[in-house]
């Protein structure tokens, strides 16, 4: 067997020391909160997002809610 076949198998095994009940799955990239952290991204439920065809959908939804919310303070 060669050395690089020999890795390739050990890729695929998980070795008997890990515990995977201890082991904590970290989100990455854009869904990691501390990605997030000062930034203006928002991840959308499926629902919802099917609701909006993009960026510009959601902003004007939300400006709309922020009108209302301030017609209802004022009466």
């Amino acid at each position: 067997m060669s050395k690089h076949s020999i890795k390739k198998q050990d890729d695929y095994e998980l070795r008997e020391e890990y515990d995977l009940s201890k082991m904590t799955i970290l989100p990455r990239g854009r869904f990691d909160p501390k990605h997030r952290i000062g930034k203006n991204v928002v991840v959308l439920e499926p629902d919802i997002a099917e609701a909006f065809p993009g960026d510009e959908a959601v902003n004007e939804a939300l400006r709309l809610l922020l009108r209302a919310s301030k017609l209802l303070q004022n009466t």
